[in-house]
């Protein structure tokens, strides 16, 4: 069949319908945007054969019949120079006429958005490491071809079907005879364009690209140099998870996991073993080396394939927390049956004992990694701490295990990598506590009012700018027998540690009755907005900061929850704390003490406040009365 033919299908032989929106720009950016990647088609479309003949192996399980030919799973790639055309064969599963609609007209995942979105915002020479991270699977096709076809016959029906594009906006769909199709399976020719043909038509060039990005497929690859030759196998499709580690290339490695993780960075670290005992498993598993795109997902689903005795059960097994969900794995076992429901299996008690070997090893050999490869765990970290913190919180059984992963920012180590363990170590004299400040950026907790009392004593501070900071810090009991302790939340309690080396003792700071008589004011003033108002331990060159009461939230987990509607009633008022050695409060309660105008004091005191939320990183609460009385404030300073 021609080209001409496939793209002047007549409307009786069935309908034509247009790309969902996202899938026309995709194709559109496809071509001119991340062309210099061209050659990932032949993998993806490999990738999506081999899927298909595993959930054929899955589906026979139940239903014999539907390969009750015998015929062994294989994919072909078939070379036809004369035709321009290229075809990459599978009998796996096969596809239905809904099938087809929903697997190719259409992308129904999150990641389209996001992969359009971040397509569109960077360079065209950036654009290439972005193929396979958004499921864009068989749309790459259309990088090298100006038209494809698509033959496929659901295995255990009657019915074949025929879809066609050009990649333009539209597709094609028609009943196809029986006679012109697969027994079951699906056959995808691409309609090389003129640039392709030129490289794509080669075997040797063929072969080469199967064995280096498919050669770890778990189903035997063939490849067909003309369209009446002898198939020739070219890999045999063991199971790289099977094989003994001294029989893999790092290569070997690295391409079977750019396969299973749809990614094209390299793997951070490769873990390779076989469980034996109670339970036999074998575990292939990779941390990547860069964010895989839906890594916070609210759904927070991991992405590990089940397989039992090489059937592949689920391609979504739990078989790993929620904080482990990064990691990109397989597990093959013999001890789960194959004829029960995938969700049966994930409630046994045999899955269960996997899944906490499989998570005790990860974490063991990230443990590990930390221990003997500063570099490569710092980058780990980087990219994964955040999630990896989410297990402290939820999972106290292993949260000593993720104390000494967690690597932190802090004061004396503003560029992060510093561990509780080294924190602990150099405790000053008399201090009690861990500090942290939490927040949601790190370099406006660098430069927190909050800080300056403690950095004068040489008190380090943890900085803590997750989002899941201000949760395992209110659980988490403490580290060596060292509560953790909020520099935002309550008394600061540091007045026992002596000053830093070159640094001064403070003034005595007992409240003179001007500035007491000055508080009281403020707090009648403020009433409606803080909590109390008092002098401050933990201030050296602010004139003020808010903080926490001793009981309740943090303010940063309280801010949190009021976002998410999980606060359960009104937001607790925060305590104004002011540096009563400070020039300015010292002039305010000058003033207020004297005979003349208080008006300023009332618009210095709501200043002050407002000047303290800012450095939280809040808005005035008022923005019209706070530029009022800045305003007012300015205009008697002037005259």
């Amino acid at each position: 069949m021609s080209e001409a033919d496939i793209q002047t299908a007549p409307e009786s032989a069935g309908e034509t319908k247009t790309f969902q929106a996202d899938v026309s720009r995709l194709l559109e950016l496809m071509v001119h945007s991340i062309y210099s990647e061209r050659d990932v088609f032949l993998r993806e479309l490999i990738s999506n054969a081999a899927d298909a003949c595993e959930k054929l192996r899955y589906e026979a399980i139940a239903e014999p019949n539907l390969a009750a030919d015998g015929e062994g799973f294989a994919i072909r790639v078939v070379i036809d120079k004369e035709a321009r055309t290229l075809a990459v064969v599978d009998n796996g599963i096969g596809m239905g006429r809904d099938d087809l609609d929903r697997a190719l007209g259409t992308i129904a995942s999150s990641g389209t958005k996001a992969f359009l979105d971040k397509i569109g915002s960077q360079a065209e020479e950036e654009s290439g490491n972005l193929i396979g991270q958004f499921g864009i699977g068989f749309y790459s096709a259309f990088m090298v071809a100006d038209s494809v076809e698509v033959r496929t016959r659901r295995a255990g029906t009657d019915e074949a079907w025929r879809w066609t594009s050009d990649g333009k906006g539209s597709y094609a769909v028609a009943a196809l005879p029986l006679d012109d199709a697969p027994a079951r399976g699906t056959r995808v020719t691409l309609h090389l364009n003129e640039e392709a043909q030129k490289e794509f038509l080669e075997p040797w060039r063929v072969e080469r690209l199967v064995k280096e990005h498919s050669g770890a497929v778990a189903v035997p690859i063939d490849l067909q140099e003309t369209p009446d030759g002898e198939a020739r196998r070219l890999t045999d499709g063991a199971a790289l998870w099977a094989k003994s580690k001294a029989d893999i290339t790092p290569e070997q490695y690295t391409e079977f996991y750019r396969t299973l993780a749809a990614q094209y960075d390299e793997p951070a670290l490769t873990i390779h073993y076989r469980a034996e005992g109670r339970h036999e498993y074998s575990v292939l598993a990779f941390v990547p080396g860069s964010k895989p795109f839906d890594l916070f997902d609210p759904q927070r689903k991991g992405r590990t394939k089940l397989y039992v005795r090489r059937v592949l059960i689920s391609d979504e097994a739990d078989l790993l927390p929620g904080w482990l969900r990064f990691v990109r794995a397989v597990v093959d076992t013999a001890d789960l049956p194959l004829n029960v429901s995938r969700e049966m299996v994930q409630n046994s008690p045999v899955f269960a004992a996997i899944r906490k070997g499989v998570t005790n090893r990860v974490l063991g050999d990230l443990t590990k990694m930390a221990d003997n490869d500063a570099d490569g765990f710092g980058k780990v970290w980087e990219n994964f701490g955040a999630v990896l913190k989410e297990g402290i919180y939820e999972d106290p059984e292993r949260r000593d295990g993720l104390f000494k992963l967690a690597r932190f920012a802090s004061t004396k180590h503003p560029d992060g990598g510093r561990t509780l363990a080294q924190y602990v170590a150099d405790l000053r004299e008399n201090q009690t506590a861990i500090y942290y400040l939490v927040g949601d950026d790190l370099a406006r907790l660098k430069t927190s009012p909050q800080l300056e009392g403690f950095r004068a004593r040489g008190i380090e501070v943890l900085l803590l700018p997750d989002a899941v900071d201000a949760f395992w810090v209110q659980n988490a009991v403490g580290f060596e027998g060292k509560p953790f302790k909020s520099v935002t939340q309550g008394a600061a309690d540091i007045k026992s540690v002596p000053m830093a080396e070159g640094e001064k003792q403070p003034d005595d700071r007992e409240v003179g009755p001007k500035i007491a008589t000055l508080l009281a004011f403020m707090k009648q003033t403020l009433a409606e907005s803080v909590e109390d108002v008092r002098a401050s331990d933990r201030l050296s060159e602010s004139p003020a900061c808010l903080i926490a009461p001793e009981f309740g939230p943090d303010r940063r987990l309280e801010k949190i929850l009021a976002q998410h509607g999980k606060l359960g009633g009104a937001a607790s008022k925060p305590v104004l704390e002011i540096n009563p050695g400070h020039p300015l409060v010292t002039a305010l309660a000058d003033r207020h003490a004297g005979e003349g105008d208080r008006s300023i004091v009332e618009d210095s005191a709501w200043l002050l406040h407002d000047e303290a939320r800012i450095m939280d990183g809040e808005l005035p609460a008022d923005a019209a009365a706070f530029a009022a009385r800045l305003r007012r404030v300015m205009e008697k300073a002037a005259g």
